[in-house]
């Protein structure tokens, strides 16, 4: 696995993967002069993405009915230079008459052992709470 970053100006970049797909990345001091998400915020994305996926995969093998899906994560971060994420905060929210257990199975299985952005977090010391909301279609 590959990636690069190349200067645009300021502290924006654009970065580019072996897929060949770019992302921009912007930092800067207030968010209204920011451009793009910054490297953490990408990292908090990856680890959305990357959940999101394992735990959609697994219902639909369950034959589970979900009509909507999403994961929000709220990083919390140190006060002091470097600084690291400490904490995150994960919601899971789906939407259907689906069965909790499966929810509950499918979460621990991509925490556990398929999501490498969750499992890169836990081995450097990131503490994790996981919520799991199921909301009934109308």
């Amino acid at each position: 696995m590959q990636a690069s970053v190349k200067w645009v100006s300021g502290l924006t970049f654009v970065s580019k993967g072996e897929s060949g797909h770019s992302i921009v990345m912007d930092s800067a001091s207030t968010r209204e002069e920011q451009t793009a998400s910054s490297p953490t915020e990408l990292l908090l994305q990856a680890l959305c993405g990357c959940t999101a996926m394992d735990v959609i995969s697994i219902l639909k093998k369950m034959k589970e009915p979900v009509e909507g899906f999403e994961v929000k994560a709220e990083g919390i971060r140190a006060t002091e230079h470097p600084k690291v994420i400490t904490d995150i905060k994960l919601e899971y929210i789906v939407k259907g008459n689906i069965n909790h257990e499966n929810l509950d199975k499918a979460v621990s299985l991509s925490q556990e052992k398929y999501c490498n952005i969750s499992i890169i977090l836990k081995r450097g010391g990131v503490r994790f709470e996981v919520i799991k909301t199921v909301q009934q279609q109308d």
